[in-house]
């Protein structure tokens, strides 16, 4: 019990850094950010509130001003499901991208950073 409590304030203060010390939101033409808002509808983080990767993850979003769907795997029942019925595995972060019929499911925070720097941070 212990142990648990420790881990929910230590998620609490992780959540409350990154509040305290989030980069500011890229600035685009209203013409390129209006792409990158189109490109981001078949982007859907799965995550949970407190995880350091998780939090990692989305500040790069927020960084890069990409307005992707977060759902919440540890709270929300439904998305905890489809999370491991159709990624595979619960384990978070998890970014589902859906691109012309296709989806992936991408694990592992540094591998979705990397991916959103690559296709995001030039627009």
């Amino acid at each position: 019990m212990l142990m648990k409590a420790l881990r929910i304030g230590l998620g609490q203060v992780i959540v409350a850094g990154d509040l305290l010390t989030r980069p500011p939101r890229r600035k685009r033409s209203a013409e390129a950010q209006a792409e990158v808002d189109r490109a981001a509808t078949g982007l859907t983080l799965y995550q949970f509130h407190a995880c350091p990767f998780c939090v990692k993850t989305r500040r790069t979003l927020h960084k890069l001003n990409v307005p992707a769907s977060l759902r919440d795997a540890k709270n929300d029942a439904v998305a905890r499901e489809t999370l491991l019925a159709e990624g595979g595995k619960i384990k978070v972060p998890c970014l589902r991208i859906e691109e012309a019929g296709k989806v992936t499911w991408m694990y592992d925070s540094k591998v979705i950073i990397n991916y959103l720097n690559e296709r995001f941070a030039a627009a």
